[in-house]
């Protein structure tokens, strides 16, 4: 029990270092800002929010991105890696939220519609900043849960395996750490 609330702190620590932090090479963006070559507000997806807008993951530059992949049929995993993204929230200072976005990805968009994840986000009291839900292409998940190094596989009609990952990403938008697995000490 104290282990994971450890790993939470030790995440949390590296959420709030990852505000200075800029690595890897850089590359002038058509805006004229620079970026990593590592850094996913390159990819050009586009994904449609639980709130039926579309956002590109490079209008999220300059916050630190906590980002998780679900799907809101789950009764497994999903709910702990929930319940893992609220405690690191909570972990960090009030002011900053601001500076950080809270990402679940749904790796079922056929059936997480806007609407349904919509209902999932109010139902768990994620509506408002700094959450957000997105589904984008069967393509562009499957490519996006590469980059992330999540695996998953569809078993059922509604169900799927997968893996469970948090992962973080500075305010370029480079990957610092990843979180393996699910804490039980909530």
């Amino acid at each position: 029990m104290k282990f994971n609330s450890l790993k939470n702190s030790l995440l949390c620590v590296s959420i709030l270092l990852l505000w200075a932090c800029s690595c890897g090479s850089k590359k002038k963006t058509s805006e004229g800002s620079t970026f990593s070559e590592m850094s996913i507000y390159h990819l050009p997806a586009v994904w449609e929010t639980h709130e039926g807008t579309s956002i590109a993951l490079s209008d999220l530059k300059g916050k630190i991105l906590i980002i998780t992949m679900i799907y809101t049929s789950c009764q497994a995993a999903c709910p702990r890696l929930v319940a893992d993204m609220k405690a690191i929230k909570k972990a960090l200072d009030p002011p900053d939220w601001s500076r950080t976005r809270f990402i679940f990805v749904s790796i079922d968009p056929q059936t997480d519609t806007p609407e349904r994840l919509y209902k999932f986000a109010a139902q768990n009291d994620l509506l408002d900043a700094p959450w957000l839900f997105l589904r984008g292409s069967v393509a562009q998940t499957r490519t996006f849960s590469n980059i992330l190094a999540v695996k998953y596989k569809q078993i059922s009609p509604i169900d799927f395996s997968h893996s469970n990952i948090i992962s973080a990403f500075n305010s370029q938008g480079v990957l610092t750490h990843q979180k393996e697995g699910l804490s039980i000490d909530q």
